[in-house]
């Protein structure tokens, strides 16, 4: 009798371990900021390799869209001819590469 009551015990305390639960570490976003002369800096940029690449005139390029990513920056956009593309920053806003969709 005293066995199964250890043994019950043992489980009892078992079982409380398994579900006791464990805080995990919060992972949190970089959260520098970005100056409006800096972000529109990158938009010229974008604008610039896009009319390059697709052999248009700066004026027919449109950006639409901004992204803020952990590591880098993404700007989407397109032509007058509806050709996609997405420009890609690092973090410090310095220019990878344009990617055409």
């Amino acid at each position: 009798m005293m066995m199964k009551r250890v043994a019950s015990l043992f489980l009892l305390f078992m079982l409380a371990g398994c579900s006791a639960s464990q805080d995990a570490p919060v992972q949190k976003a970089q959260q520098g900021k970005m100056s409006p002369e800096r972000s529109l800096d990158m938009e010229q940029l974008c604008k610039d390799q896009a009319a390059h690449r697709y052999n248009t005139g700066m004026e027919k390029i449109d950006v639409t869209g901004f992204e803020r990513f952990q590591g880098s920056f993404e700007m989407r956009g397109h032509t007058s001819r509806k050709e996609g593309f997405v420009c890609s920053f690092d973090a410090d806003g310095q220019f990878l590469h344009l990617s055409m969709r």
